[in-house]
């Protein structure tokens, strides 16, 4: 079994989001999926079938399957741009989350990912004990996000990775204003054994819609100011979060098993 790995939003290796991707001639069983992606200890394991003009998408992480993931998915288009569909301009995964289309525009891959529905909870003691600050404001939908007014809040920031196993939320993403990107932003995943994911296209469909609504832009550049980092280029439309980032190619290996 050929295993890929590819640095999403990022155009060189080591930064970005690393994850791990299989194009598979037929489904194998979960707990070797399972199995492959706790081995590989990346936060994502993309695993992808053709099934007639489409590719069946799943992703997992080392706590189990997800429903929908951005870095992942991203690195599965490049990977089957370049070695598997090489006059594809387009591919449309089949997801647990939908159809989920990527379209290439140059070195940028495109993605459409349905926005969550944000809705506003108070800020809670706990959620300034698991970040060492307060936040302003605090929304929820699959995960929970958390709004400061100062990007160095987010860059500097040590959370209690054990407190924020305690919040609300799949995932807790913490962001600000950004003085080089329209946002900045990190993301931290302990439910999934996952502390900070490096750069998560799924927490843009919530960092996207709120910042688009409070700036009253549509096209928004963001920034994820984890160590490796990562750029994404943004645009809510219609009820969509279109995110687009480049790729790079870290590895490719044969997978004994």
């Amino acid at each position: 079994m050929k295993q890929y790995v590819v640095d999403a939003f990022t155009d060189k290796v080591f930064g970005g989001n690393p994850a791990a991707v299989c194009i598979l001639d037929g489904w194998i069983d979960e707990p070797l999926m399972m199995s492959i992606t706790v081995e590989n200890n990346l936060s994502e394991t993309a695993f992808a079938v053709k099934e007639g003009d489409k590719y069946h998408l799943r992703w997992f992480t080392p706590g189990g399957e997800i429903d929908l993931c951005g870095h992942a998915t991203l690195a599965c288009a490049c990977v089957l741009m370049n070695h598997y569909e090489k006059d594809a301009r387009e591919v449309t995964f089949t997801t647990r989350s939908g159809d989920l289309k990527v379209v290439k525009k140059g070195r940028l891959y495109e993605m459409e990912f349905p926005a969550y529905e944000l809705a506003a909870v108070p800020v809670t003691d706990a959620m300034e004990k698991a970040l060492g600050a307060r936040p302003l404001e605090a929304y929820s939908a699959r995960d929970l996000l958390c709004v400061f007014d100062d990007e160095e809040h987010i860059k500097n920031m040590s959370p209690d990775i054990e407190q924020i196993k305690g919040l609300d939320g799949l995932l807790l993403h913490v962001t600000a204003p950004g003085s080089g990107a329209d946002c900045v932003s990190r993301s931290f995943g302990p439910k999934l054994n996952i502390p900070e994911d490096p750069v998560c296209g799924s927490g843009h469909c919530h960092i996207v819609p709120y910042w688009s609504n409070r700036l009253g832009k549509r096209e928004l550049k963001a920034y994820q100011a984890s160590k490796r980092g990562g750029t994404l280029y943004c645009r809510y439309e219609g009820g969509k979060v279109f995110m687009a980032g480049e790729a790079a190619l870290y590895s490719v290996a044969e997978l004994y098993v």
